[in-house]
Parts: C-alpha cells; sequence; structure tokens
C-alpha cells in the first residue's frame, strides 16, 4: 500500500512540476512572442516545423495544429532536410525551429542553409545565448527547466513547455486571422467535431426548386398530398405556406396516420388548416448541424423545416439525414 501511494504522490508532483513550469513560462512571454505571432500571420509561404528527438515530435503536433486552424504549415525532419528535402524549403518560408539546448548538430547545419535560402526563422529553445537563438529572427525563449525525470534527462517539462508555447502561438495567430467555426469545419469534414460544425443547408435531403415538399394551407389534406406526389425522392412530411410564402405549419405521415386511426370522416377533403401542426420547430438556413440535433433531441420530432430570413421554407432536414452523416 505504501508503494501505492508513493507511485501516486510521484505522479501527482510530476504534473505538478510540468504545471508550475507552463505557469512560470506565461509569465516570461515576451514582445517577441508577439513578433513570433505576427510573423506566422504574415508568412507568405509555408510555416516549417523541425526539431529533432522529442522536441521534433513536439513540432509534428505544433504544425498539426497550425494547418488545421488555417495555417499553411507541414514537418521537415533536419536530418532528412540534409539529404535531399531542403528543396521544399522556399525563401518566402517560414521556419520554427525548436531545440531545448539550441546546439543540437543537425539543427546548427541546417540553420546556416536557411540563412542561404534566405527563409526567416523563429527559435524556441531555452537560452538567449545558444547559436539557435542567436541565429534566429526571433527567439522564443523558455528559460532554465527542471524535467520532472527522476534521473533529471528525460525530455519531460521541457517538452511540455515547448508544445504549450506552440499551442499558445497556434491560438494566438487563429484569433487575429478571426478564424470562425464555419472555417474550423471545413478543415475538418471527417472529424466528429467538423460535422457537428456543418451547416444544415449542407446536411438537408430536401432543397427548395428541387424535391421539397411544400403545399398551400389553403388547401384540403387530399390536394396536398397530390401536390407533393410528384416530387422523386418521398419526405415524412408536408410544409405549408400561405400566400406570402410564408410557413405556416407541416403535416407528418404520423399526424395523418393518427388522424385517419381516429376515423375522422373524408379527412381527406378536410382543409389542411384545421389538422396541420401550426407553427412548428423550425431552423434558420445557415445554423450549425448540432442545433438541428439538439431540437430533434428535445422535442421528439423527425423532421424540421428550414427557413430564411423572411421565414420562407427553404428545405427540409430529416433526422436521418444527421445519423447518415453521425452528427448523431
Amino acid at each position: 500500500m505504501s508503494e501505492e501511494k508513493t507511485t501516486l504522490d510521484f505522479g501527482r508532483s510530476v504534473l505538478a512540476t510540468e504545471a508550475k513550469a507552463v505557469a512560470e513560462l506565461a509569465e516570461r512571454l515576451s514582445e517577441e512572442f508577439e513578433r513570433a505571432v505576427q510573423m506566422v500571420h504574415d508568412c507568405k509561404g509555408a510555416v516549417i516545423l523541425t526539431g529533432m528527438g522529442k522536441a521534433g515530435i513536439v513540432a509534428q503536433k505544433i504544425s498539426a495544429t497550425l494547418a488545421s486552424t488555417g495555417t499553411l504549415s507541414y514537418f521537415l525532419h533536419p536530418a532528412d532536410a540534409l539529404h535531399g528535402d531542403l528543396g521544399r524549403v522556399q525563401e518566402s518560408d517560414l521556419v520554427l525551429v525548436l531545440s531545448y539546448g539550441g546546439e543540437t548538430e543537425e539543427i546548427s547545419r541546417l540553420l546556416n542553409i536557411l540563412a542561404k535560402i534566405g527563409s526567416r526563422i523563429i527559435a524556441m529553445t531555452a537560452r538567449e545565448s545558444s547559436t539557435l537563438a542567436r541565429k534566429a529572427d526571433v527567439a522564443l525563449l523558455l528559460g532554465e527547466i527542471s524535467e520532472a525525470c527522476p534521473l533529471g534527462l528525460a525530455p519531460t517539462t521541457s517538452t511540455t513547455c515547448m508544445l504549450a508555447l506552440g499551442d499558445a502561438l497556434a491560438m494566438a495567430v487563429m484569433k487575429i486571422r478571426d478564424f470562425a467555426e464555419q472555417d474550423y469545419a471545413r478543415y475538418h469534414p471527417g472529424g466528429s467535431l467538423g460535422r457537428r460544425l456543418s451547416r444544415v443547408d449542407e446536411l438537408m435531403s430536401f432543397h427548395k426548386g428541387r424535391n421539397l415538399p411544400v403545399a398551400n394551407d389553403n388547401i384540403s389534406v387530399r390536394q396536398a398530398l397530390a401536390a407533393v406526389t410528384h416530387l422523386s425522392k418521398r419526405s415524412g412530411a408536408i410544409l405549408l405556406i400561405d400566400r406570402a410564402g410564408k410557413l405556416t405549419g407541416i403535416l407528418t405521415d404520423a399526424d395523418l396516420r393518427r388522424l385517419l386511426e381516429k376515423d375522422i370522416e373524408s379527412v381527406l377533403d378536410e382543409p389542411i388548416a384545421t389538422v396541420m401542426t401550426r407553427d412548428p420547430k423550425r431552423i434558420r438556413s445557415g445554423t450549425q448541424s448540432w442545433e438541428a440535433a439538439r431540437i430533434f433531441e428535445e422535442y421528439r420530432v423527425d423532421e424540421l423545416p428550414v427557413v430564411n430570413e423572411a421565414d420562407e421554407p427553404v428545405g427540409l432536414i430529416d433526422v436521418q439525414d444527421l445519423v447518415v452523416q453521425k452528427v448523431i
């Protein structure tokens, strides 16, 4: 039991050590950080990330974060760069180099070649006196960091600080770029977040002018059904509109079935306005699909009219549209 408790305490101390280092790093941020953010934002080429070992793995993650938030970015391994991959680097590119010590041989050799190419360099390193910091246009200094490793050797706290600083850089660039939710969805179409951020217009199966089941609200149930029989794709609902084209109601297959089960005489010849569901739940065109999912779940409906600013139906989204796209 005592050994288990000691292990638990040690795990907590590792987390506390890394959290303290990140907090101290936040306090040390200077105008150099603002310069780095502006350089990334203004870059006309690609933002290239590079680093050896664990720093290289962190660099790959930072590059992925930049790319997913609207910055053209890729990772370049320093060793591969020295064996031909430098052909990918252009003068218009910006290179973000990660190295805690700032004296790694492959990095030092790479810096000399980048200087000849003319690419600007942002360094992420510990000391201002290091080769990397001195040869960079901007140096983001981590400061002296005590590793959480019990031997004080394995990169732990230092790489955590690099990762956090990279996130801060990417998020600051994202902020001044006014990167919005719809932009994020465009770069993440295959992920669950991207699907939830997609617009109802992208997912709805029924569109105005193509296959939208819509009828006037001043006719009979029979006439309304006849008005939509020509559509190639069948919906489980009919949208009803007034003379101005505004949505006034909806009649679903379930509504019709309940009417017939009540043995209402000549139900098909009833004015549809007397049996339709008035003022149905609806969603505005351009709304994100997660909001449609919320309405489906909260109100237990299967069809949701999509309307424009004038409250005119422009589409119809079915709960199955969201199931197929794995939004729900």
